[in-house]
């Protein structure tokens, strides 16, 4: 059986990494990389050089990634993509296509794998984020595949109240958890040498992301972010610059300019690859900004966030993660709060709503059961009414 995984940013390949290396352990079964996106531009740090260094199967790359993150910039670079998509499928010919996500690049590949009739497991379906067009992707993306992988029961239900059959419908919690049961991190100080930084005793990992559905500009907002950052003079900040969506660009050149401003106490990495990522994240006072890891990775590292605004509002969130507005006093009082010993303390023994890892092996028993089924024919699934 030939799977291809289709991989467009750092963050994806990073969860998605536990997953490869089950796919190429088993007999029989070829992995094929499509790699596309961000991993391609070395404006977001040309992280296919990570993926050639880990000696993963790359089987086709797509470019479709303009210089431009406004929204006509983003449906050409799409309409680029499935292009592309359309060759490097018919190239390599899966038997069967993964997806993660809801990212306009997973939507256009998504698409021409229908045409193509390749069948699609999407994982992380189901799930809200009201604040951006990625919950309407996320979604299309569902209605276009034949398995789903759903990171809670929650989110499980909700891909078959979409139509989706239950037989082809599984919880297997969330992948990033496998990394974090498994990945052996590096210390703080292995940390340090590595990034060629020195880190305060407080450390703020900070990423924060365009609010794609927000009417404010999303760089008003992270300005607010900016100046509440300012009042915790005795941190370290740690950003990770922002994904290729509307106003990335704009949320990038203000963090040079800020870290440009803290020299010895702000530091910018396009990207820090998985390791570091949660090796900074271990050795973090708390994780500020949108990012979904503020929902996964942290709390299952018993690490306080501060998620701002609606980009992640609906998703399930564990009694680690404060919920803020965007205005400066109110994530000066967040993040104040994360810090206090009472809280840290009242989040040492929570359940983590995501799993507790052995989400890849799952995963790949249930692609064993389907392997050799090319159909993507489906019906639609009719909820039973409730008797009233």
């Amino acid at each position: 059986m030939k799977i291809c995984i289709a991989t467009g940013t750092r963050a994806e390949y990073g969860l998605l990494k536990p997953l490869m290396d089950e796919i190429r352990a088993q007999p029989g079964w070829e992995l094929q990389l499509l790699v596309t996106g961000a991993h391609l531009s070395p404006e977001f740090g040309m992280t296919l050089r990570q993926i050639e260094q880990d000696q993963m199967p790359i089987a086709a790359q797509v470019e479709m990634l303009l210089s431009s993150d406004s929204p006509e910039g983003i449906v050409k670079s799409m309409g680029l993509g499935m292009i592309g998509f359309s060759s490097a499928l018919q190239q390599i010919s899966p038997d069967l296509l993964i997806i993660l996500g809801d990212r306009y690049e997973m939507l256009a590949v998504a698409a021409a794998a229908l045409i193509y009739k390749i069948p699609i497991a999407h994982i992380h379906g189901g799930e809200i984020t009201e604040g951006a067009y990625d919950d309407a992707i996320r979604h299309s993306i569902s209605k276009m595949s034949m398995l789903h992988f759903a990171s809670t029961e929650a989110y499980r239900r909700r891909i078959i109240q979409l139509g989706e059959a239950p037989e082809r419908v599984f919880n297997v919690g969330a992948l990033a958890m496998d990394n974090i049961k498994n990945l052996p991190v590096l210390s703080r100080e292995a940390l340090e040498a590595d990034l060629g930084i020195s880190l305060a005793k407080d450390l703020l990992l900070v990423t924060f992301h365009p609010v794609t559905l927000d009417t404010e500009n999303s760089g008003v907002q992270f300005q607010e972010l900016l100046h509440a950052l300012d009042h915790f003079e005795d941190c370290s900040i740690l950003f990770t610059k922002a994904n290729a969506d509307t106003d990335g660009r704009i949320i990038n050149q203000m963090i040079d300019a800020y870290a440009q401003k803290h020299p010895g106490r702000v530091f910018a990495f396009t990207s820090l690859g998985q390791l570091r990522y949660l090796s900074a994240l271990k050795c973090a006072s708390a994780v500020v900004g949108n990012s979904s890891s503020g929902l996964l990775e942290a709390p299952a590292c018993k690490v306080p966030t501060v998620n701002i605004g609606d980009r992640q509002k609906g998703r399930i969130s564990a009694d680690s993660v404060l919920n803020c507005g965007v205005s400066s006093p109110e994530i000066v009082a967040a993040i104040q709060r994360a810090r206090s010993k009472k809280f840290l303390e009242s989040i040492q023994h929570m359940e983590n709503p995501y799993g507790g890892g052995n989400t890849a092996k799952q995963i790949v028993a249930q692609l064993a059961s389907y392997s050799g089924n090319r159909s993507i024919q489906k019906h639609f699934f009719d909820i039973p009414q409730i008797a009233r």
